[in-house]
Parts: structure tokens; sequence; C-alpha cells
């Protein structure tokens, strides 16, 4: 299964720059930046951090009132409305032996991932005889619905599964159809998500290969681990933005502040979705009895309800007004600040959150504080100060990035 995967050689720079200490260092840097008063786009106040702990706790303990938090991944949005869907797919994949309900999990994890970047505020699907959803658990329950239609695989007779034949094939109208986009029901981005299918396989015979590969004869494998591997093998898929030493490094941005434009060391990396799926292969992994150790290597995720929640509540404040009413792109320095400050601050919201709690970083690693969490509270409390939830400042998206 995993002759036909060749992972390129990089250099030093680009194996460091696609490293969650390199996203770490680079977010941190651009914090401190923040808190010496010496950033273009923002004002830190870090006074305001414990009104951000505030609501985290809040919306955590109603949540998990005996805060048993799980990760933060996709599989948390399949179930969207309380409809027990993975119950559904479970009941399915029973009779595959463990390691291929795996490898179709890992199959469902990927693709579903790869399809979530911002769906923008006029979207909805509208589940069969059931609700409505709209943005990420909307994504989700979309692209679960197709996976189990058999719309990613290419063989009637195994329709869980995603496979390169049936990715490399799918058109434009198939996505559209499965996510029911139509000119009264818009979704951005979606020639951006049908490039990141078209290219997934290019460099995969199957999404659920990663599985064989993080998995091979072993009981645990670390989480960077599991980004490094992601990057490495899906680098290719992402359109070609920034390079370095002829390598696409795709989620990884300049930010004037930090070295000379166009030098490696003004690039701040962030690769959102991949650790968004490296997030959400733990329990694929955790469930085939490998376990993914040093969670808390991989960063907070720079994304507008995290980064909102900074704004929102006047962590973050906007130099200029104007940039809640401007419409930027992800690279846009503003933006770029904007997600860097975020990744630094979840850190430290993190720290807050248990000390609040009297619990460690083992007993409370960051993905739970992201889902208790800080994901929930940036919605709820954008939901409370503008009409659909919308985000504070607007990024244009391409379907790639968010």
């Amino acid at each position: 299964m995993l002759d036909a995967i060749r992972v390129q050689e990089v250099s030093p720079t680009v194996a460091w720059l696609r490293s969650p200490a390199a996203i770490r260092e680079r977010c941190h840097q651009v914090l401190d930046l923040g808190l010496a008063g010496r950033l273009e786009f923002f004002r830190v106040e870090p006074s305001r951090l414990p009104t951000v702990v505030d609501r985290v706790l809040a919306v955590t303990h109603e949540a998990y009132p005996r805060l048993d938090i799980p990760v933060h991944s996709r599989w948390r949005h399949f179930d969207a409305g309380g409809v027990p869907r993975l119950a559904q797919l479970e009941a399915k994949l029973a009779p595959l032996p463990p390691e291929e309900r795996a490898r179709a999990k890992v199959d469902l994890g990927v693709v579903s991932v790869l399809l979530d970047a911002g769906s923008g505020p006029s979207w909805r699907y509208q589940e069969p005889g059931g609700a409505s959803y709209v943005r990420s658990e909307g994504l989700a329950v979309a692209s679960l619905r197709m996976f189990m239609a058999g719309g990613f695989s290419s063989d009637p007779d195994r329709p869980l599964r995603a496979d390169a034949e049936a990715l490399g094939r799918m058109t434009r109208e198939q996505l559209e159809r499965g996510f029911q986009v139509s000119e009264s029901n818009p979704l951005l981005g979606v020639e951006g998500r049908l490039h990141l299918m078209q290219a997934l396989s290019r460099v995969l015979p199957r999404p659920g290969s990663l599985f064989d590969m993080l998995a091979a004869h072993r009981r645990s494998v670390r989480a960077a681990e599991v980004l490094g591997t992601v990057l490495e093998v899906l680098g290719p898929i992402w359109p070609g933005r920034t390079t370095v030493d002829g390598v696409n490094l795709g989620d990884v941005w300049p930010h004037p502040a930090l070295g000379p434009p166009g030098s490696a060391d003004a690039l701040v990396p962030f690769h959102k979705l991949s650790q968004w799926l490296a997030y959400s292969l733990v329990e694929p992994l955790a469930e085939a009895g490998v376990t993914v150790t040093e969670l808390d290597a991989l960063t907070g995720l720079p994304e507008y309800r995290n980064g909102g929640l900074f704004v929102d509540l006047g962590v973050l404040v906007p130099q200029d007004p104007r940039m809640t009413t401007e419409v930027y792109g992800p690279g846009d320095p503003p933006i770029v600040e904007w997600r860097a400050l975020t990744v630094a601050l979840l850190d430290r919201v993190a720290a807050l959150v248990r000390g609040r709690l009297e619990l460690s970083a083992e007993e409370l690693p960051l993905a739970k504080v992201l889902q208790g969490g800080t994901w929930t509270a940036g919605r709820r409390v954008a939901a409370e100060l503008r009409p659909g939830g919308v985000p504070p400042i607007r990024i244009r998206s391409d379907g790639t990035v968010f």
C-alpha cells in the first residue's frame, strides 16, 4: 500500500518550519513584540486575559461538568445536534478487521478536515429527514453523509473508504451536490476544496495509508511525529504560496516585524488544517491500539473562533478601527499577526485555566482546553455581539486555510 508514497527530501530550514516547535516559537516572538507595544496592527491587553478564562471555564463546566473533556478534533462535530451518526458509522464498519476500520476512519478524518475550511455565513446543510447545520458542524455532517454514501470511494462494493481514483476524478458538480451548494446556498472556496481532493489523490493511494505510516509495528507515536508525517506527505497538495528551498510550505506566511522581506526569519508557520488533522488522528489511532503521546507539543489552532475570542473580549485591540470592517486575505499582515497572537495567547489561557482548576498539563492538555473550551467560547461571544455570530475580523476564504 505504501510503495507509491514518496516523501521529498527537504532542507533543515524547511524541516524546522514544519515543526510545532517552530509554530510556537515564532508566534511567541510576535506576542513578545505585542507586549512591548511594537506591533503595527494590534495592541495586546494581558489584563483582559482573566475575562477570557472566565468565559472558557463557564462553557467548559456547562458542556463537561465532570471535566471529562475529549481531545479537540473533527470527531466532535460528526454528532452535531445530538444525532448519533458515528454510531451509525461504527455499525457499518463493525464487520471489518480492526486495522481496516482504522483506515476507514482515517479516510473520513482526512477528507472531512480538508473540506472544513470556512463555509461562509450563508451556507447551510439540510440533513435528509433532519435539521439543518451551518459552518463547521454543517461541513462535518455533509462530509460524513457523503462518505457513508460512497462519495469518496471508487468501489461500489466498498463504499466506506476514500481512494485516489475517486478523489482524482471528483468534479465540482459532485462536490456541490454532496454539500447542497446552489446559487441560494453558496459555499465559499468550492474550487479550493476540490483542488485539495484532487491533489490528495496524487500523494496517497488512500488517505487511510497514513494509519499504516504512523502505526506500523508500534504501540505509541509522538504528536510531533504525527504532524510531521501529515506535513511531509500532504505538503504537495497545498496551493503555491510561500516557498523555501524549492518547497511549498502551505500555511506559512511572512510577518514584517520578524525579519527582512523574503527571508526565512520573517516566516510564521501555522499549519492550521494539518494540526486539526493531527488532533483528529488521535482517536482512530487509539482505537487501533496506538497511543499518541506528548500531545501538548502541538499548538492551539489559529482560526477565527479562537482568535475572535481575544478580539471580542478586549485582549487584542485593533490599532485601526477599520480592521473590523475590511475583508482580508489569509496572507495579509493583519491576519498573520492576529493568528500568531492567537496561538501564543492560547498557551497562556491554557496555563491560567489549569491553575484555576488545579490540574496539570498532563491532566488537562491544550487540546482539551481548546475543546472545553476556547473554540466554543469564541463562538458564543461572537453570537452575543453580532448577528449570525460572524467573526469580528473578516477573512476571504479560498477553502484551503481556515
